[in-house]
């Protein structure tokens, strides 16, 4: 079944083409939050090797996401039904390596070194990252394939970046209620379940263009696109003052709040469940004011909403759930508008962007380095300004605070001026 120009997709339709995005959702959420602990206590590795680890493997699968991308074109140049065989065996190496992570006795099936059990994480890491990153960059192009005006490229969007927040949700609730092997389960289950769905998803039309160009010049390509590079810089500016708070939250909770750990569960699950339930509203506002005009509404919310972090001190359990609530309400900007902008940028003629996949192994990139970049800035700026963690006294603690809560809202205005100063100029034929 291919789609049809024109007519828009039934909520069933964005459901089955947007699905794959929750079991895509449980590999972010327990490797970098669950992952390194669990192997730290149950192997007696060091969490400096398990980060080193962690690093090598997202550093190398950053840098090949542009290469899966012109990959990806080749095979949507072939057929969809090319595109979903060689998902499908990336599905099947994502599922093994995940449960090998967590369980790499299984593979073994003896006890070695912990050399040769580092080696064989490493491995596994990788082959989990590129799977990740195959799935993700093959599902993004096959949304932008679809076309559409800019609301229907929000509907998708929205619906299969909801369908991720849900993923994010389960997982923390599986992993908090049940346990790793309850975690592992879930995951192959529900992975095998969107494959399924996805197989059976409406196609995008056949593509007129038979071939995506050589492999230097769709790597490139685009990097010749002005639209896009406005659009990546912006995306970057807000990813990176979103991605601080998420590598300073624990910090901030335990020591500026000074509550418990388990606390951060309760505030994290706050803020995901406000963005989801924020989606629906936010593709009302889209369908009335524009993509770049809700973007930005949601930038403002947060930064009005963030700033209140600033004054909140020990206990302050309510005023930052309530602070949690609404940046969550904000996040469903960020999460539909760069998407569905980006889908805009790739439409042409045919609604078939010949280089589509090379657009989005560059947005994985950028999606990476925003959290590279805000753990490069905001750990070494904190160190230098003399927090350490644990600290109680005054300047080190002020230092937390302007970090977590004053340099994102910062950063925010930046990107709400540079997605201002993009609005002067189209991304597209048609208006966002």
């Amino acid at each position: 079944m291919t789609a049809a120009t024109g007519n828009p997709l039934s909520a069933w339709a964005l459901v089955r083409l947007g699905l794959p995005a929750l079991p895509l959702a449980f590999v972010a959420l327990p490797l970098y939050v669950l992952w390194p602990h669990y192997f730290a206590s149950q192997f007696g590795v060091s969490l400096s090797l398990i980060g080193g680890l962690l690093l090598l493997a997202r550093a190398l699968d950053a840098l090949i996401d542009p290469s899966i991308g012109h990959w990806i074109d080749k095979l949507y140049a072939h057929s969809p039904k090319r595109v979903l065989r060689r998902a499908w065996l990336a599905a099947l190496l994502l599922a093994l390596s995940f449960v090998g992570l967590f369980f790499p006795q299984w593979l073994l099936g003896r006890s070695v070194g912990q050399a040769d059990l580092l080696l064989l994480v490493g491995a596994l890491l990788l082959v989990c990252y590129l799977s990740y990153s195959v799935l993700t960059i093959a599902l993004q192009a096959w949304g932008a394939r679809m076309g559409g005006d800019s609301m229907a490229r929000s509907r998708l969007v929205g619906w299969r970046e909801g369908l991720g927040l849900a993923g994010v949700i389960l997982a923390s609730m599986v992993s908090g209620l049940a346990g790793i092997a309850e975690l592992v389960s879930v995951f192959v289950g529900v992975l095998i379940l969107a494959m399924l769905s996805w197989s059976g998803a409406v196609q995008p039309a056949p593509s007129t263009d038979t071939h995506s160009g050589g492999w230097w010049s769709s790597l490139w390509q685009p990097w010749q696109d002005s639209a896009f590079l406005r659009l990546l810089g912006v995306f970057m500016v807000n990813g990176i003052a979103s991605a601080i708070p998420a590598t300073l939250i624990v910090f901030f909770i335990q020591d500026r709040l000074q509550l418990g750990a388990e606390m951060q569960a309760q505030f994290l699950g706050t803020y995901f469940v406000a963005a989801a339930v924020s989606m629906p509203l936010w593709l009302r506002l889209i369908a009335r004011f524009g993509l770049r005009s809700c973007w930005a509404a949601g930038m403002a919310l947060a930064i009005a909403v963030f700033i209140w972090s600033l004054a909140l001190g020990a206990g302050d359990v309510w005023g930052y759930t309530v602070i949690c609530a609404l940046s969550g309400l904000a996040l469903g900007a960020d999460l539909i508008a760069p998407g569905a902008l980006l889908n805009g940028v790739l439409q042409t003629e045919d609604q078939q962007h010949p280089h589509a996949g090379a657009y989005f192994g560059w947005w994985q990139v950028a999606t990476k380095l925003n959290l590279a970049l805000a753990a490069g800035v905001a750990l070494p700026l904190l160190e230098w300004l003399g927090y350490t963690p644990g600290a109680q006294d005054a300047p080190a603690l002020a230092a937390l605070t302007w970090s977590y809560a004053l340099l994102p809202c910062a950063l925010k205005c930046l990107a709400l001026l540079l997605l201002l100063k993009a609005s002067r100029v189209p991304l597209n034929k048609e208006s966002v």
